[in-house]
């Protein structure tokens, strides 16, 4: 199979869906190899390093989405890169489709075969291809919300450890897990005072066993959301049901009642958001102002710290990607039902029940696809 690897061209977006270790194991299951030219550059990896390892390096988007069965990506396909979609055309990547429209009337047109890293799903629920960027924007969360506290950055000056003496930064993570639970872990190492709310009791016990009472944690509703929220020098929103829009667990009105120069980071942006005010961001302007807080809603911001989540992310998609090359995708689909609930787009159909429903499409299944 003729797998293709383009340039992310989204802002800011540093990161490469492959690394030459991925390039070389490709090859050495017998397919071809084609990655856009500097595509690595912003990870750190050089074109040499990818033609090492086998690859084809091509001099432009056109060409290596032209010559592909399989196109790896990173991001969503953006605008000025629907022109390359066609049928019979695999992609492998982020979609968040729930939240984009325009992509997924796109997709549909053009009869694109998309398979999503985020609803690829574990028989435990685990979305493993989504895990390991949770992973990192959990860790960068507390650290950006740290950055947009300072009063340069148009927030109260506040420093999130504090010194002997002083309060340290009330923090509220909403959402307890993968990427709550990385945001947590930086947020206490900093110094921070932290509140997790979730709903599910049994993963609030596994933390408050973890941090052996330097956290709180308090089954989530409208009531505690409220209090901890007013409450807050950070909130972290963190909530995500797999390929659906993200609740909206913060009003406009309880926004208005937060502190002065509080912030709230909002890791849910790319599905939609978890405040009511939430909008994508960019890494060149991340924050907005709502009454008297500022929002950090980046939409890509493992996107920051390249050369980490590139490694992470070929880490997971790589044995789900050579299965695709190896096998034809309905053969891997068709063998591997978690990567089945991959499967977003089809022959002109949306085969994912939550993104149909967030467009107020028909939705067909994954085994009309297959069959």
């Amino acid at each position: 199979m003729k797998v293709a690897i383009p340039r992310e061209i989204k802002d800011n977006e540093f990161r490469v869906a492959i690394t030459p270790a991925g390039v070389h194991d490709l090859i050495a299951n017998g397919h071809e190899v084609f990655v856009e030219t500097e595509a690595g550059t912003g990870s750190s990896i050089p074109d040499e390093l990818y033609a090492s390892a086998g690859a084809t390096i091509l001099p432009d988007a056109a060409s290596t989405w032209q010559i592909a069965d399989l196109v790896l990506k990173v991001k969503e396909p953006i605008a000025s890169e629907y022109g390359h979609f066609r049928p019979g055309l695999v992609l492998f990547t982020y979609l968040h489709l729930a939240a984009e429209p325009e992509l997924t009337h796109a997709l549909i047109d053009s009869r694109v075969t998309a398979i999503a890293y985020e609803t690829v799903q574990l028989p435990n629920r685990a979305l493993p291809l989504l895990a390991p960027m949770s992973e990192v924007a959990g860790r960068l969360a507390p650290i950006v919300g740290a950055n947009t506290m300072l009063k340069p950055n148009g927030g109260p000056g506040l420093l999130v450890p504090g010194v002997p003496g002083t309060h340290p930064a009330v923090v509220t993570v909403l959402g307890g897990g993968v990427a709550g639970t990385n945001a947590i872990g930086v947020a206490v190492g900093l110094g921070a005072e932290v509140t997790v709310l979730d709903t599910n009791i049994a993963r609030l016990r596994e933390l408050d066993a973890l941090y052996a009472g330097r956290i709180k944690t308090i089954a989530s509703n409208s009531f505690e959301i409220d209090k901890a929220v007013v409450a807050s020098d950070l909130v972290i929103g963190s909530v995500l049901v797999p390929g659906a829009k993200a609740p909206k667990l913060v009003s406009n009105e309880l926004v208005s009642r937060m502190k002065p120069g509080s912030v709230l980071v909002d890791i849910a942006v790319d599905q939609g958001g978890c405040f009511a005010d939430s909008h994508p961001t960019t890494h060149t302007a991340p924050t907005f102002t709502v009454h008297q807080s500022l929002f950090y809603c980046v939409a890509n911001m493992p996107g920051a710290v390249p050369h980490t989540s590139t490694y992470a992310l070929t880490n997971a998609t790589l044995p789900y990607a050579r299965a695709i090359a190896n096998r034809g995708w309905r053969d891997a689909l068709e063998a591997d039902a978690s990567l089945a609930l991959g499967l977003n787009t089809h022959a002109g159909s949306v085969t994912n029940a939550a993104v149909a429903e967030a467009h107020g499409l028909s939705a067909g299944t994954v085994a009309d696809a297959l069959s």
